[in-house]
C-alpha cells in the first residue's frame, strides 16, 4: 500500500486523538444550564472518535505502517463560552471529514471494500457530526 494512504490516515489518526482530548476536555468545563445539554453531547463525541481512531489505527497497522501516538497539535480552547466550544467542534468536524473524503477518493485505487467501508462509515458519521453543529448554531 501506498505510504501516502497510511501518511493520510495517519493525519486523521492525529485528528481523532485530538477531538478524544477536546471534547473530554469541553465535556468537564461546559458551564451552566448549557451544562445539562452540552456536557453528554460532548461526552457522546468523545466516544465516537476513540472509536473512529481504534479503525484508523488498525487500517494502519493492517497496511504494515505504523500509527501516531501524538494528536494533532491544533491548539483546543479553553473557552468556557459554549458558542466558542460548538465552533470549535465545528471546525475540527469539518477537517476531519475534509480527511476522511481525500481517503475516500484514494482507497477508490486499492481493492480493500472493508477498509472502504469502514472510512466511510466515519466519514458519513463526520458529515451527521457537521450538520448537527450547525443546528445548535444557526441563529
Amino acid at each position: 500500500m501506498s505510504t501516502s494512504l497510511i501518511n493520510t490516515l495517519n493525519e486523521a489518526l492525529g485528528w481523532e486523538l485530538r477531538a478524544i482530548n477536546m471534547y473530554a476536555h469541553f465535556a468537564a468545563i461546559v458551564r451552566g444550564i448549557h451544562r445539562i445539554q452540552f456536557a453528554p453531547m460532548f461526552q457522546t463525541e468523545a466516544t465516537e472518535s476513540l472509536a473512529h481512531a481504534d479503525i484508523v489505527r488498525r487500517a494502519i497497522v493492517k497496511l504494515d505502517g505504523m500509527p501516531v501516538t501524538e494528536r494533532n497539535n491544533t491548539a483546543i480552547s479553553n473557552s468556557t463560552s459554549y458558542i466558542d466550544m460548538l465552533q470549535s467542534a465545528l471546525e475540527t468536524e469539518t477537517k476531519a471529514a475534509e480527511l476522511y473524503g481525500r481517503l475516500l477518493e484514494m482507497l477508490k485505487r486499492y481493492d480493500d471494500s472493508e477498509l472502504f467501508d469502514a472510512i466511510e462509515q466515519i466519514y458519513l458519521a463526520e458529515l451527521r457530526s457537521i450538520e448537527d453543529l450547525r443546528l445548535i448554531t444557526s441563529n
